[in-house]
């Protein structure tokens, strides 16, 4: 998986959260053009997305990974609430939203299951 975040604290410590898990980070990108390069060049399976990044919007970054031959299972994340951002993540290209604070690898996997 590939954890997309401009805050390297948050990067850490969804990465150790997720690996503790037993889930295989690959990569990690500050921003949307670091995120479609890592996506295409490491191919992940899923990808942890912030909403807001420093250069674009994650949904825009998810409307682009979702047109790769293999598309990733994406999931977005913010430090605000999804009804505060407008986001209809069934919209968006992705399979949820997790804010932040609520990030735990039960509710990570269940979007990944599409529960």
């Amino acid at each position: 998986m590939l954890i997309v975040d401009d805050h390297p604290t948050f990067r850490r410590l969804a990465r150790r959260l997720l690996e503790d898990a037993g889930f295989s980070v690959v990569g990690e990108a500050a921003d949307a053009a670091e995120a479609i390069a890592a996506a295409m060049a490491l191919r992940p399976g899923a990808v942890l997305l912030d909403v807001m990044l420093p250069d674009g919007s994650g949904i825009e970054v998810a409307k682009v990974l979702s047109r790769a031959d293999s598309p990733p299972a994406v999931v977005l994340t913010s430090s605000r609430r999804a009804c505060d951002l407008g986001i209809a993540v069934e919209d968006a290209f992705t399979r949820g939203f997790i804010p932040k604070d609520r990030l735990s690898s039960s509710a990570f996997a269940a979007l990944l299951e599409g529960e």
